[in-house]
């Protein structure tokens, strides 16, 4: 497994996240704040659309609005 960080703002974070999960091959992504601490994790299934996203992107839209700054960790299927 092989993992990439990306630093975005906060308004960026959705955006980010929705593109990640379409690309599908990401296993779990991690959000964290400024200061490195971990915000929020959820893992990706394979398949994961529609509904089941939702939830992810409703818990990530709440993060966006109180950071400013964050660091996406992205862990990918090798």
């Amino acid at each position: 497994m092989s993992t990439e960080e990306f630093k975005v703002s906060g308004e960026d974070l959705i955006g980010a996240v929705k593109k990640l999960i379409a690309e599908g091959n990401a296993r779990r992504i991690i959000i964290k704040n400024e200061k490195g601490d971990s915000i929020i994790e959820f893992p990706l299934t394979l398949g994961a659309v529609g509904a089941l996203v939702a939830p992810v992107l409703a818990a990530v839209g709440a993060v966006a609005a109180l950071v400013t700054k964050c660091t996406i960790v992205v862990e990918r299927k090798d």
